[in-house]
This record gives C-alpha cells, sequence and structure tokens, in this order.
C-alpha cells in the first residue's frame, strides 16, 4: 500500500490497541499497515503462525521506528471460543483493553449451491457467521465489565443488501454479520461500543483471485462492470478504516458503508452476469483450482 496517500495526520492512532482478525494477508494486512503508520498498537492474528510473523516483522521494519507504532502476532483460529478467549487473555495481559476491533477473517470460494456440502457450507460459516460474533462476544463482554469504550468494525460485502449466486454460504454469513452490526449498535452504544461496517468491492488480493476467480473466471472481477471502470485501491479502504476506527468519529454508529465505486449499484456486485452461463466442464475445472489452493495451505499451516 502506498502509505503517503493516508489522509491522516501522523500518530493521529497513538495510544489505539487495535485486534484485526485475519490481519496477515489481503485486506487485513492493509488495514494494519495503515493502523501502524498512525502509530497504533496492533494485534493479529491468523491460523498460519509463520505467516502472521511474517507480516509482522515486514511491517514493523518498514514503519515501527517511526510511527512508534507496533504489531504483534498471535496465532488463532476463530472458529475455536476457547481459542479465541486465551489470545484475548494474552492481549489483555500484554497493556489491557483492546479500544477497537476489526472482524475481517473470512472465507469464501465460488460454487453452484446444489454442488455444496455440509463441510463446504460448514468452512465458510464457522469461520464468518461463527467465529466473528465468538470474538465479537469474548471482547464485548470484557469490556462491558470493564466500563471500557471501543470500537467493532466488520469487513461484509454488498451482498448484504442484495444477495448473490454462488457464493451463497458467504452472502448469507456476511448478512448475519451485518445484522449483528445493526442490533448490537443499539443493545450495546450505552456502554459505549460503536459497531459499524464496510463493505468493500473489488479490491484484489491473491486469496480472492484464487478461490473467487480461479484462471479469471470470477463475474465481478473484471473492472469494465464497474462505473469508475477500476478496482478500488488499498489506500481508499484503509483510509475508511481509520476514520471508523480513529478519534473524531465517535458518533458514527450502526453503519454498513460501501467502498466499490458505486459497483453495486451498477451491476449488482453479484457473481451472477458471468457464472450463471457456465456449464459442468468450466465449473469442474474451477472447483479443481480451488482444492489445489486450499490444499496448499492447509500444508502451509501443518508446518507453521
Amino acid at each position: 500500500m502506498d502509505t503517503s496517500k493516508l489522509m491522516f495526520r501522523d500518530g493521529l492512532m497513538q495510544g489505539e490497541r487495535i485486534l484485526v482478525t485475519g490481519g496477515g494477508t489481503g485486506l487485513g494486512r492493509e488495514m494494519t499497515e495503515g493502523f501502524l503508520k498512525l502509530g497504533a498498537t496492533v494485534y493479529i492474528c491468523g491460523r498460519r503462525q509463520n505467516k502472521i510473523d511474517e507480516t509482522a516483522a515486514e511491517l514493523m521494519a518498514e514503519h515501527g521506528q517511526e510511527s512508534g507504532g507496533k504489531v504483534v502476532a498471535h496465532a488463532c483460529d476463530i472458529r475455536d471460543a476457547d481459542a479465541i478467549h486465551e489470545m484475548v487473555d494474552k492481549i489483555w495481559a500484554d497493556g489491557g483493553a483492546l479500544t477497537g476491533v476489526v472482524n475481517n477473517a473470512a472465507g469464501n470460494f465460488i460454487s453452484r449451491t446444489e454442488d455444496l456440502t455440509v463441510n463446504g457450507f460448514n468452512a465458510i460459516s464457522d469461520i464468518v457467521f461463527r467465529g466473528t460474533f465468538y470474538v465479537t462476544l469474548d471482547i464485548g463482554k470484557r469490556l462491558i465489565a470493564e466500563g471500557k469504550k471501543a470500537s467493532f468494525l466488520s469487513i461484509l460485502t454488498t451482498w448484504v443488501w442484495t444477495g448473490s449466486a454462488f457464493v451463497v454460504p458467504s452472502a448469507m454469513s456476511k448478512t448475519a454479520i451485518n445484522s449483528m452490526t445493526q442490533s448490537l449498535s443499539t443493545e450495546w452504544g450505552r456502554y459505549g461500543l460503536r459497531f459499524n461496517a464496510i463493505a468493500p468491492g473489488l479490491f484484489p488480493t491473491k486469496g480472492m483471485s484464487a478461490r473467487l476467480s480461479p484462471g479469471g473466471s470470477g463475474g465481478n472481477s473484471k473492472n469494465d462492470l464497474n462505473p469508475m471502470g477500476r478496482a478500488g485501491e488499498m489506500h481508499e479502504l484503509a483510509n475508511l478504516a481509520v476514520f471508523l476506527m480513529g478519534p473524531g468519529a465517535e458518533y458514527v454508529n450502526g453503519q454498513t458503508i460501501a467502498i466499490d465505486g458505486a459497483g453495486a449499484k451498477a451491476n449488482g456486485g453479484t457473481f451472477y452476469p458471468v457464472l450463471q452461463g457456465l456449464g459442468d466442464v468450466e465449473w469442474d475445472q474451477m472447483r479443481d483450482m480451488i482444492k489445489g489452493t486450499n490444499a496448499k495451505d492447509k500444508s502451509q499451516r501443518s508446518t507453521s
């Protein structure tokens, strides 16, 4: 990310203590970099210890000394509520309560719904739906007990308003998290806890391309479908995340903000336009590509 395009003053987030789930790669890494550059202490978690350690070391080497912030890596599978509790214990012991949580960890892949298995559905819903709630509940209960204020931010998609064919487990799960955002913004607002969400359009990452556009087949991955004719740039997402998580926006609560160049308004932002016409051969090919990516990731987790 080009951090020179961050639109906030240096040091804005000094004193902020933020957990970013899935912070080792993709959009989570980009937001972590933005928070760190502005002076925050950022805790990142992911299932691969080697990957999050690598990310923490790289970001600290680039920004740590000048910003005064730091990045701390914790291996954690957010599908496991006990593992979350143990991780958050360690974070609290390392300086006290968090001031912010970014629910970013996710999983997704394209598939015809009739081809899904129960295990395939659970692979997504256990991370996005259950894992996000487990993290929010564990940390929220601590903050309420201690009388501390904080901001929660969830990374969703524009499908929370429209649904999307061929990614039904993700669309269902992220819609549930959108509902959680709206619900807790009112229920827990009295405790000084804010809940907002960002619904990004196309911000290309390696993981997204491997599972949502294998072989370049993803239906909403083409810039010519967007009114602005391009994908989002990472500093644009980071700027919005900083606005919602940093000081000065304390009255923003219960909002889900799209950042997609008006793509969803123009074309629905879904996979339907291209993928609905594919046949068995094309789906078999994409399924094999996705399985290969998953096997590679699993192997890396087992050796970390």
